[in-house]
């Protein structure tokens, strides 16, 4: 069996922090987290019940977010004592009518974020994770994770977690405290008390609905739950976080310290770590094996379904070895597709027909193997009556399909394309790569009007941040006639002719064009273009459709101001 090389690759951009998990070369997790979004598994909330549903032993709990989160029964329960296994799901004949009341102040915990139409799951039963251990202050319980095999260090691990842990609630030793000393988790265990009795003593005053408790980063979350003995190298690409990870290692790793390295070449590093190329193939429903095989994956809303081909492969003994060869290369690949595209729910496989019992075992025993090193629980169910592989993968958070891809707007929703922050991440670093190559002190680039908004960001904010670090004039133009995952380099030279080039309209003139459209920050202005370039038109709003004569009053990089001159229509 070949040695497992694991190494975690960081890339902080202003946009967004990604971690790429690399095994043997190979990307088999990747984890992304835009600045200004918002992350909400692992978060306290104080919310409010807002209705109660028998018919769905459920409620609906506002903790302040644009949606109503939803919590079961089950996972409305509190203060479970005495379970003896991991209570995944906590089960009781109680209704939740007799549980919750419309108005109660409830304490919970999102364990799941929104997909789709549907809110947020929610909890009462809290956890609370640190490096070595997870707390669970309302379930009296004591759990090994199922990772760590030497039954004598789980024996040890057991008695330590019962001396340490605190009155009435539960502990799970995780898989990084194999070999810890006592001193080591006890002090897990205080912290993550502290932090316990903190949330409570900020929810007593609280007014529902409130925030208690934010999870941390991606990026420290990585350092918590990740970076371990079996990791060979860390490599980081900003100095500012690089400094960040050998603090926090100052506390809970300090023998790690030697294994995190500050990236400092002028290339991407996912880039010279070969990780966009690998991102890119996510993003398509086909992957190809090595043997000349493919699957082709097919996520629904209810379900994935993914199929496997031989293709190029023909084999060079008979059929059955044949099928039996992609098949067991298509289970290893399929296992390593779930982690990396954070597939969750129901996955149905239509493996290449084998006759053999003793070909389908050996399929389904690569599947188990393959899924073994997975954290996120995944279970497989065995073959239906139709030879299908029934299995699932829980769901925690939304699949990359999802985060990186939106509806396509050309194709009525049959389709997917990437959304705008991919496609400005991506044009954005294309462009930086570019204006190193040139003297030229300013450019102007045409890009697709939405891209062209996504660059320039609220109030030209990203337009500004881009020209500081590349110390350049930069002028970002919307052209309809370049494709969204495309941009042109219109003209590059001295500021002043690049800066002529880029604005084509100058105050006092005046202009009769067709109103476009109604501007998207103000609903009483109409928006027209000169060679692209955006005029917003005082009060036009009403004339979308038809000419209007308008003076320039006001000229500034990306956009310009106008006032009616004349009010006509043809």
């Amino acid at each position: 069996m070949s040695v497992l090389v694991k190494e975690i690759v960081v890339n902080c951009g202003p946009r967004e922090t990604r971690v790429g998990v690399i095994e043997n070369g190979e990307l088999v997790e990747l984890f992304i987290e835009n600045t200004s979004g918002e992350r909400l598994v692992g978060n306290i909330y104080k919310g409010k019940v807002a209705n109660v549903l028998p018919g769905m032993q459920a409620a609906f709990v506002n903790v302040g977010l644009n949606k109503n989160t939803f919590l079961y029964v089950d996972d409305a329960l509190e203060n479970v004592v005495g379970v003896d296994e991991l209570p995944e799901k906590i089960t009781s004949k109680a209704s939740i009518k007799d549980v919750l009341k419309p108005g109660q102040a409830v304490m919970v915990q999102v364990s799941k974020e929104p997909f789709g139409t549907k809110g947020a799951r929610v909890t009462r039963h809290i956890t609370l994770p640190g490096r070595f251990v997870v707390l669970m202050p309302t379930v009296d319980y004591i759990g090994i994770s199922r990772r760590i095999a030497d039954a004598e260090e789980r024996d040890r691990l057991k008695r330590l977690a019962q001396e340490l842990r605190p009155k009435g609630m539960g502990i799970i030793v995780r898989t990084m405290a194999e070999t810890i000393s006592p001193e080591e988790l006890k002090k897990d265990i205080d912290f993550l008390d502290k932090l316990w009795r903190r949330v409570k003593q900020k929810g007593k005053p609280a007014k529902a609905p409130s925030l208690l408790h934010r999870d941390l980063n991606l990026l420290y979350r990585i350092i918590r739950d990740s970076f371990d003995s079996d990791v060979l190298r860390l490599i980081i690409d900003s100095p500012e976080e690089y400094e960040s990870i050998m603090s926090l290692l100052d506390d809970i790793g300090p023998h790690l310290k030697d294994r995190v390295f500050l990236f400092q070449q002028q290339r991407p590093i996912f880039e010279i770590f070969g990780l966009e190329t690998q991102i890119d193939k996510i993003l398509r429903n086909k992957v190809w094996l090595k043997c000349g095989g493919y699957i082709v994956i097919d996520q629904t809303e209810a379900l994935t379904s993914i199929d496997v081909n031989t293709g190029k492969f023909v084999g060079t003994t008979n059929l059955a070895d044949t099928v039996l060869k992609t098949n067991l290369e298509a289970a290893r690949e399929i296992a390593r597709q779930l982690r990396l595209r954070n597939i969750g729910g129901i996955i149905i496989i239509d493996f290449i027909d084998m006759d053999s019992p003793e070909h389908r075992r050996k399929v389904l025993t690569a599947l188990a193997e393959a899924t073994a090193v997975d954290k996120t629980k995944t279970t497989i169910l065995g073959l239906t009556q139709l030879g299908l592989v029934e299995m699932t993968r829980q769901k925690v958070r939304q699949g990359l399909a999802q985060s990186l891809l939106k509806q396509c707007p050309c194709c009525e929703g049959t389709g997917k394309v990437p959304s705008e922050d991919v496609v400005g991440t991506r044009i954005e670093g294309e462009i930086k790569r570019y204006l190193q190559t040139t003297e030229d002190p300013a450019v102007l680039i045409h890009v697709h009007p939405t891209t062209a908004g996504n660059l320039i960001g609220i109030n030209g904010a990203n337009l500004d941040r881009l020209e500081k670090e590349v110390a350049k004039r930069l002028f970002i133009r919307g052209n309809a006639e370049v494709s969204p995952g495309e941009y042109r380099i219109a003209i590059s030279g001295p500021t002043d002719e690049v800066e002529k080039a880029a604005i084509p309209v100058a105050v006092g003139e005046i202009h009769t064009l067709v109103v476009d459209s109604v501007h998207n920050n103000r609903a009483q202005d109409g928006v027209s273009r000169v060679e692209g370039y955006v005029i917003q038109i005082d009060g036009a709003a009403s004339l979308v459709g038809k000419k209007a004569t308008f003076e320039i009053t006001k000229v500034h990089k990306t956009f310009a101001r106008a006032k009616l001159f004349v009010r006509n229509s043809t």
